[in-house]
Formats: structure tokens, sequence, C-alpha cells
């Protein structure tokens, strides 16, 4: 596929989920199919679907935590977009997408920790863990850390209210 090809293609609508938890931390998971990767849960938005009814699908399908054990705090302003490199775009959406867009969702999380079950039907991550915020933009994968950037700096006025120091 030629670059001109791939800057045709569309971009996933796409559902992005950052959960914390009293503490002030992160719910990141490692990718079963990447395993130096972290990312905050998050999936594509079904057609008829609103983002914030994928985004709590998600939340359930991903980690087992019910809608109601989270309070919705804020959502992105706008849609972030990033590129997949040429590679991941080949592997993951067989070239049908340039990369994603998403609508993110800024959740805490007021349930136990042992409800978190990402042994899922289809899971997606092999280990999870609640980061520092600056813990998470290490691990994530490069091609993601400014969509992540980008929103910890929208939603900096909530997060600090929650304690968390992006």
């Amino acid at each position: 596929m030629t670059e001109e090809e791939r800057l045709a293609l569309p971009y996933r609508p796409n559902a992005g989920l950052m959960i914390i938890n009293p503490a002030g931390h992160i719910f990141a998971g490692r990718r079963i199919d990447t395993p130096d990767a972290w990312q905050m849960p998050q999936g594509g938005i079904d057609k008829g679907e609103t983002p914030q009814a994928a985004a709590l699908r998600e939340l359930e399908e991903e980690t087992g935590i019910r809608p109601d054990m989270v309070d919705l705090l804020a959502e992105s302003r706008d849609w972030h977009h990033y590129d997949f490199p040429p590679e991941v775009a080949e592997k993951l959406m067989k070239g049908k997408y340039r990369g994603q867009k998403q609508r993110w969702f800024l959740l805490r999380f007021n349930g136990d920790d042992s409800a978190i079950n990402i042994e899922t039907d289809h899971p997606e991550f092999s280990v999870w863990r609640w980061m520092p915020a600056a813990d998470l933009l290490e691990r994530i994968v490069p091609f993601k850390r400014g969509i992540y950037q980008a929103v910890m700096q929208e939603f900096d006025e909530f997060l600090a209210g929650q304690g968390v120091d992006p």
C-alpha cells in the first residue's frame, strides 16, 4: 500500500477509558498480543452505538467492571486521532483503517479490586495494575503516547481533583 493510499483510509471509531482508583492511579493492562505494551481499556464503537455506550460495554468486556461500579467524571470534548504504524494496521485491522479516532471517558472506580476480572470471553490483557500517570506514559507503546498525553492534559482539571498527578 502506498503512503497516499494509507492516508486515504478512514479512522476507526473507538472509545477509550481512563479509569482511576481512590489513590489516583490509572488502570492499565498489558496486552496479550504485545507483551511489552501497556494500555488503558479501549474498543470499537459498533454501528448505532453511542461512544458512551461503547465505553461502558468495553469497560465490562475488558475488565469485568460493571458500569454501576464507576462514576463518569468527564468525556473528551473532541475526538482524538492516532495513526497505526503500517505493520500494525496490516496485522490488526487488515489494512481497513489508517488508525483510530477515540472519544475518551474518565471514570472513577468505586469497587473493590477483587471485582476486576481480565479473564473474559475475549481477553486482551495478560495482567493489570493501577499505575501512576507517569509510569503509564513510560510503558505505553510509542505510537499511542501522544494521544495519552493529550487525554491526560484534557482531563487535567478533573484528575487534579481526584489526586492524580499527570
